[in-house]
């Protein structure tokens, strides 16, 4: 179960950096890319996934109130990230809050599994 929990762990990171990167590459003209929908879908699924391995893993202590802030926070930004993906597809204009709070919420999330021990 190690195995399969840090290979789904990997990949929860891949979907954050695709969040926050996208934000960090486009802040001087923030927009909101489908690619940042994907990884907050990705972020959600490996998230979960790993929610329902943690309780097999020997040793292991889960805080689930912070678990619950995170998952909390990542439905947010993938409620956000549809939104502004969403407009891009349209043609509409994308509003710099929309793509700041995408971006910055995504940041809040890997600071909170970061630094919350």
């Amino acid at each position: 179960m190690t195995i399969l929990f840090n290979i789904l762990l990997f990949i929860h990171v891949v979907g954050a950096a695709m969040v926050v990167g996208i934000w960090i590459a486009n802040m001087k003209k923030p927009t909101v890319h489908p690619r940042q929908r994907d990884g907050a879908y990705v972020q959600l699924i490996t998230g979960i996934a790993m929610m329902g391995i943690l309780p097999m893993i020997p040793n292991s202590d889960p805080n689930y109130f912070k678990l619950g802030i995170k998952f909390a926070i990542g439905v947010a930004v993938a409620v956000l990230a549809t939104i502004g993906a969403r407009k891009a597809k349209k043609g509409e204009e994308i509003s710099t809050g929309l793509a700041h709070g995408v971006g910055g919420l995504g940041l809040i999330n890997i600071a909170l599994a970061v630094l919350w021990n």
